[in-house]
């Protein structure tokens, strides 16, 4: 039997997206399977293969409630560990980190004499697009929204002086292990100080979890700045590995997502589900 590629896993999941919102919560495992077109067998194996965890059991994460339940749920006890100086300790440790805070004049040269190399590669969440220098990823893009010339372009008009090189090669080792339960990737990042306070709050959220912009302006020491900290979280340029979609309103809701709400809720109920079936493992 031929393995399925991780697009298909996806395109599954953002189909039973919209079929589990139409139809409530009454919908059965059978229901769905078959307004899928697969069998239950084909539809169990096809979620399992992308989280690890049953169809009927991922229905929970899928459901239009779920990031606002996992916000009431979580957020004191995420609260509490922060106040330890615990949250995110791993996932700081995991990730290979190069800041560089941007002067007025590299602002200035947008990218002049920075040379980028770029790939597109599959994901849990459709076509991935990635950036890259000789040190890290700087840039990561998800393109089943927009498709991947277009999430190409966004990333390089971040950069418009810089020159981008198609070279998937270069890129695929600084990609290899993004998904992996405790990845080990390099990133080389260029931003603003205020961007760079954001980013690193962003990382310090578990996977599985999820937090609001008013809590990460709290975090950075700037409690007024939710619009501020809103931006600077949409302009994170390396989706996932430093988790904006971890982000929500203070009400719950998802808010907005550059790439794509389907997308952002597909993240959030992955790394839940992950996370719940690793703690059971």
């Amino acid at each position: 039997m031929t393995e399925e590629p991780q697009d298909y896993h996806y395109g599954v999941i953002r189909r039973a997206l919209g079929i589990i919102d139409a139809a409530g919560p009454g919908l059965t495992l059978g229901a769905l399977a078959q307004a899928l077109g697969m069998s239950e067998a084909h539809f169990q194996r096809v979620f399992s293969a992308w989280v690890g965890v049953s169809p009927k059991r991922y229905q929970q994460y899928l459901a239009l409630g779920a990031a606002r339940a996992m916000l009431e749920a979580r957020a004191g006890v995420q609260e509490a560990a922060a106040a330890a100086g615990l949250s995110g300790a791993g996932r700081l440790h995991d990730l290979t980190l190069r800041w560089e805070a941007m002067r007025p004049g590299e602002i200035a040269r947008r990218g002049e004499g920075v040379t980028l190399r770029a790939g597109t590669f599959p994901s849990p969440f459709g076509p991935m697009v990635a950036v890259a220098t000789g040190h890290g990823i700087a840039g990561l893009a998800f393109a089943s929204e927009t498709g991947a010339e277009a999430a190409l372009a966004d990333l390089a008009a971040r950069w418009p002086a810089a020159r981008i090189v198609p070279d998937a090669p270069a890129v695929a080792p600084f990609v290899a292990d993004i998904f992996a339960p405790r990845p080990r990737v390099a990133l080389h990042l260029i931003g603003a100080p205020f961007q760079i306070k954001v980013w690193e709050a962003l990382l310090a959220i578990p996977s599985g979890e999820v937090t609001t912009y008013g809590a990460i302006a709290a975090r950075i020491g700037a409690p007024r700045a939710v619009r501020a900290v809103g931006t600077a979280v949409g302009r994170n340029p390396v989706s996932f590995l430093i988790p904006c979609h971890r982000a929500l309103r203070g009400t719950g809701a998802l808010g907005g997502y550059h790439w794509g709400l389907p997308v952002k809720r597909a993240m959030l109920a992955w790394e839940a589900a992950r996370a719940d079936a690793l703690a059971e493992g």
